[in-house]
């Protein structure tokens, strides 16, 4: 195997399954909404003509949003929240990581790291602060899609049409988001409470497989 794809393989892996959802989606999404279409008369959309619905750009955006909020969420509170025997919490009678660093010890520390002031505190905060952006980014995505949606809904049954602004008001965009940030929510929960007691063996993710249930996992 190439050192490059060994090195990488995790993430190569990951968003070859991604990239084969996404097709999944937008074939089966596109063979419902001609289906739909089909069933009241309407004109069928071409493949590449369904890429650009509202309705299919929503539904991509509204799940993004709820995994970089989980993301987001999971990097922060872990920062300074514990669950005893977790593989996914510091442990909590030790002293936080950052109190127990010595700095960067050779020049292949990070540059940000080895500066000081207004830097620094944002690339300690990096990784948080970028989750948190990419969630806001997929929600505006969501949000203005969705709302496009609903309008042509609304025209269709000659009813007002509200605007973007008025639609961050209404039920259906907030039904949308929380039926998938309450599933992230559960399964991180979920995740951090199995992992004190089950193991999956060489993941870094899990506890070594002999270690005892009241270890953490950091």
């Amino acid at each position: 195997m190439p050192r490059f794809i060994r090195d990488n393989s995790l993430t190569i892996v990951l968003m070859l399954m991604f990239v084969a959802s996404l097709v999944g989606q937008w074939l089966s999404g596109w063979a419902l909404e001609n289906q739909d279409l089909a069933r009241y008369g309407g004109e069928g959309l071409s493949r590449f003509a369904y890429l650009r619905d509202p309705a299919f750009i929503s539904s991509v955006f509204e799940n993004w949003e709820s995994e970089f909020l989980q993301m987001s969420t999971y990097v922060v509170l872990t920062g300074f929240l514990f669950q005893r025997g977790s593989s996914e919490s510091n442990d909590p009678d030790k002293p936080p990581r950052a109190a127990r660093s010595t700095g960067p010890k050779d020049a292949d520390s990070p540059a940000l790291q080895r500066t000081g002031g207004l830097a620094r505190w944002i690339y300690e905060r990096s990784l948080g602060l970028t989750l948190f952006a990419l969630f806001l980014i997929s929600f505006v995505l969501h949000w203005v899609h969705s709302a496009r949606v609903a309008s042509a809904a609304a025209l269709a049954h000659r009813e007002k049409a509200l605007g973007a602004i008025e639609y961050l008001a209404d039920p259906q965009l907030w039904f949308e988001s929380f039926q998938n940030w309450q599933s992230e929510f559960l399964s991180t929960a979920v995740l951090v409470v199995l992992s004190i007691f089950l193991r999956q063996k060489n993941s870094p993710e899990s506890k070594p497989v002999d270690a005892p249930h009241r270890q953490a996992g950091q």
